[in-house]
């Protein structure tokens, strides 16, 4: 059977080299339908991302720990508090909550105001971030230029730095690319190797190198400021939120007793004083949401809005959900309906090419039936005359695709992703199209009578 399919396929292969023109202006439908498929999907995957991307970025898969603990006012809504200065949030922290469930990403961070130097004459005050690599996916970046540091460049304390929009403007001017410059940070030189675009302005504001790096500068190697956490979803931001506090409760369970201990200073509110409150943390875990809701509110309307954060993060899940599920019905209706009328056009064609083909050497298939041939070898001899037809086609379709993706992306900014699914599909359902059009053709030619197709002019 592969030997009879391998012979077929030359033979098919020659057949349709002797009218180049006719068999190229067969397989357009073809090539039209496929392409169709692959830029809309990648236009589908592309919008899709783009949406996951802005709500990641808006918070409603983030958790924020931060060291330290005070909240002013938060004694008359029984909101413990504590020593606003704590220096016991560490790495092994961070590692530790990579283990819970519904952790997708974990960032360690610390922070330094600074000064970022090009030269004497250039030089910016900025907030400069020691963050891992994970930080870009957590809260959505958009690279602009590079591709920023990797985790190996945390792990190796590589100086290389990444920096917002607002920054690089600020520094090197508009319109200016800074990968591959060089600046000075805390008397280091580090190399810039990308720039970002974030919803959030004061990381567009900001620069950012490996956390590593900016803790060996500063000499807080050990100790962590924050450590941001990007969840699975949405819907779990809370209860994630509250695995993290008892996780941290348990890790500094001597350094919150002994904070605790100590007689508060500076107005800050002594947390033993107040038997309705449990012993005050030594850091604080809320999600980013929940830091977009509370900011600039009354304590006492920040705890009710806090108090109701699981509703809040339950409705965001549902919205979300809602309008990706929405996006993508309209996508695939879109697709459908232009691919499957291009394809069955294509398809049309290729019939009507097949049953001129089988027309044309009528006189052949006689020969071919009364040197021996079984029905069978001419039907599968036109089978794959279909089907060659329809999978160039579909290569050509695959590439114009793939073309006119790139293109949506290169003239109107247009986010698209061409997945090797749709590339798949697509050859399989050229080679589909192949298959059901010409099978009545190849039937037609089976079925002729060799003495009458011997006898035909």
């Amino acid at each position: 059977m592969l030997r009879l399919l391998a012979v077929s396929g030359q033979i098919a292969w020659k057949a349709l080299g002797r009218n180049r023109l006719r068999s190229g202006l067969t397989t357009l439908g073809v090539v039209i339908g496929v392409a169709a498929v692959i830029a809309m999907v990648a236009l589908g995957n592309g919008a899709r991302a783009s949406v996951e991307r802005t709500l990641k970025s808006a918070g409603t898969s983030i958790v924020e720990v931060s060291a330290g603990n005070f909240i002013k006012g938060g004694e008359s809504m029984n909101i413990a508090t504590g020593l606003g200065a704590a220096t016991t949030l560490t790495r092994a922290d961070a590692e530790a909550i990579r283990d819970l469930d519904n952790v997708e990403f974990v960032s360690a961070g610390m922070r330094s105001r600074t000064f970022v130097t090009v030269s004497p004459q250039s030089r910016l005050f900025a907030l400069v971030r020691g963050t891992e690599a994970s930080l870009a996916e957590i809260h959505g970046w958009t690279w602009i230029d590079g591709e920023g540091f990797t985790e190996a460049d945390v792990q190796a304390g590589a100086a290389k730095a990444v920096f917002g929009q607002i920054a690089a403007a600020r520094l090197f001017g508009d319109g200016v690319d800074p990968t591959g410059r060089t600046v000075t940070i805390h008397d280091r030189p580090f190399e810039v190797v990308g720039m970002m675009r974030a919803v959030d302005p004061d990381q567009d504001e900001g620069v950012f190198v490996p956390v590593t790096t900016l803790g060996q500068l500063t000499n807080r190697a050990e100790y962590l400021q924050t450590i941001t956490v990007g969840v699975s979803e949405a819907g779990v931001a809370t209860a994630v939120g509250d695995a993290i506090g008892a996780l941290l409760r348990e890790r500094h369970a001597s350094a919150i007793k002994q904070t605790n201990s100590r007689v508060s200073l500076g107005g800050l509110q002594a947390p033993g004083t107040n038997p309705r409150m449990g012993p005050a943390d030594d850091f604080v875990v809320k999600t980013l949401a929940a830091a977009q809701v509370t900011k600039g509110l009354y304590t006492e309307v920040a705890a009710f809005a806090l108090a109701n954060m699981p509703k809040l993060d339950s409705a965001t899940m549902e919205e979300m959900s809602g309008t990706l599920n929405r996006a993508g019905t309209t996508m695939t209706a879109l697709l459908a309906s232009i691919a499957a009328i291009s394809l069955v056009v294509g398809g049309i064609g290729i019939m009507n090419i097949m049953l001129v083909s089988v027309t044309e050497r009528t006189k052949e298939i006689g020969l071919r039936l009364a040197m021996g041939a079984r029905r069978k070898d001419v039907m599968v001899q036109f089978l794959v005359e279909a089907v060659v037809l329809s999978l160039l086609g579909g290569i050509v379709g695959i590439g114009a695709g793939i073309g006119a993706a790139r293109g949506l992306t290169a003239l109107m900014s247009w986010p698209t992703y061409v997945s090797p699914q749709a590339i798949v599909v697509a050859f399989a359902i050229s080679a589909l199209i192949g298959v059901a059009f010409g099978y009545y053709p190849a039937r037609r030619a089976s079925k002729l009578d060799p003495i009458v197709a011997l006898r035909r002019d």
